[in-house]
């Protein structure tokens, strides 16, 4: 978080010896999660809740209002990691992140669908490998 803008190693483990896709996963909302902090924080009328404060006075409870709720998920939208509390995870089936990382990946294996890259696009790609071999090829 200190200048880097690149993360290295994503779904690598054992030192990237061995790849999975559930850490993929993980490291992908790690990484969605850092993005957003570096964004900053908004300060705004809404995020702030000026009359939220008013209303609720000194001491009392900001959780249970509806602008805490409304704004709890603008820093981050977890997908993977969840904000249960104890019995309400218990209640969901006890899903820790890796069981939940699987079933995203289960679900992209099973459903995703590749866009098909328009001939034009295809064309020009070709045209940037050919020049680049040409070019090597000169070279050597």
């Amino acid at each position: 978080m200190s200048g880097a803008n690149a993360v290295y190693g994503s779904g690598m483990l054992e030192l990237g010896m061995t790849f999975s896709m559930e850490q993929l996963v993980i490291d992908n909302e790690m990484i969605r999660m850092f993005k957003k902090a570096m964004e900053g924080i908004v300060i705004s009328d809404e995020t702030i809740a000026l009359d939220a404060i008013k209303e609720i006075g000194s001491g009392n409870d900001f959780i249970g209002h509806a602008s805490t709720m409304e704004n709890m998920d603008i820093q981050s939208k977890p997908s993977v990691f969840d904000r249960y509390m104890l019995g309400d995870w218990r209640k969901a089936g006890c899903l820790n992140v890796v069981e939940v990382a699987h079933k995203v990946v289960e679900d992209v294996m099973n459903n995703h669908k590749v866009l098909e890259i328009p001939q034009d696009r295809l064309k020009a790609m070709e045209a940037v490998v050919n020049k680049a071999d040409k070019d090597y090829l000169k070279s050597h």
